[in-house]
């Protein structure tokens, strides 16, 4: 998969709502948020729309509102407002082709997993999995997240992984892999299952994080994983963020179960990955080629254009 051309000074942003909305005064804030971080900004007109309570528009609205965005030469990055609830809904009505012609780069995450895996899957465009501007940027965009975020979108050759200060990557099993990264919201991968859509995670290294679920709901995802054999595809697995997951015994978490599903087959997995519901937010970017290694604990991302 190719990455898109580097973020420059002064970029174009086309901001879109392709989940749930935000208020009307929110969306002035997103918009203050990115001019002073030096861009120029488009923003779609469904940003603090409504339908259901839950969504920010009709389906074909918000996905003609990414149509857009990638067919528009002045938009150089598109980045989401939030995730939420609804982003599956509008995969019928992406023009990929546009999308496949006009690679831009494209940040977001939880809700936006659909469209990343999406994008990486039929566009051969390598997304990024990072901070959403209403989520992460507009009240508490910190140095890490940030930094990690520019480096991301700015890389040249690669992009390594910078853990940041107090979050020591994790090693779960010993080795090394490679494979494009794939991945993202656990309850978003699997409900791709049986899509056109779904995941390919053979040879590919599965990035998986999540919010808000219970032990047993984790268990039950990833074994339908394992179930439906996307685990037994896979060169290595890097656990991110696990936000407000509640645990029924402190000592049985994520890692146990993954390690439990995953018995027998030797891959890799790493944990502690700053990605996902939480700060800081360490951007990712899916679909590019990754390297990981638990020896001297790193992920290292090539950059091909």
């Amino acid at each position: 998969m190719k990455y898109p051309e580097r973020l420059r000074a002064g970029a174009v942003v086309g901001l879109v709502a392709p989940s749930s909305p935000v208020s009307s005064e929110r969306v002035v804030q997103c918009r203050v948020a990115l001019e002073d971080m030096g861009f120029k900004v488009k923003m779609a007109d469904n940003l603090a729309a409504s339908k259901g309570g839950y969504m920010a528009g009709e389906e074909e609205t918000r996905a003609s509102w990414i149509n857009k965005m990638f067919a528009d030469e002045e938009v150089d990055a598109i980045f989401c407002i939030r995730g939420g609830d609804g982003g599956n809904r509008i995969l019928d009505y992406i023009d990929v082709e546009t999308v496949r012609k006009n690679k831009k780069i494209f940040v977001g995450y939880s809700d936006v997993t659909s469209l990343h895996l999406m994008f990486n899957r039929e566009c051969d465009l390598v997304t990024f999995h990072g901070p959403m501007v209403s989520s992460n940027m507009v009240d508490r965009f910190d140095e890490a997240s940030k930094d990690a975020f520019f480096g991301a979108l700015k890389a040249e050759k690669e992009y390594v992984y910078p853990a940041p200060k107090g979050f020591a990557l994790g090693v779960a099993r010993q080795g090394k892999a490679q494979g494009p990264l794939t991945g993202g919201n656990l309850t978003v991968m699997c409900a791709s299952l049986g899509t056109p859509c779904e995941m390919d995670t053979k040879g590919a290294i599965l990035f998986i994080e999540e919010i808000g679920e219970h032990i047993g709901n984790l268990d039950r995802h990833i074994y339908q994983l394992r179930n439906a054999g996307k685990l037994k595809e896979v060169s290595g697995i890097l656990l991110g963020q696990f936000t407000r997951c509640a645990k029924d015994e402190e000592d049985y978490t994520i890692v146990d179960v993954v390690l439990e599903a995953t018995k027998g087959l030797k891959i890799p997995v790493m944990y502690n990955v700053q990605s996902g519901h939480d700060f800081p937010m360490i951007t990712l970017p899916l679909g590019a080629e990754c390297r990981m290694d638990t020896g001297n604990p790193s992920i290292t991302f090539s950059v091909e254009r």
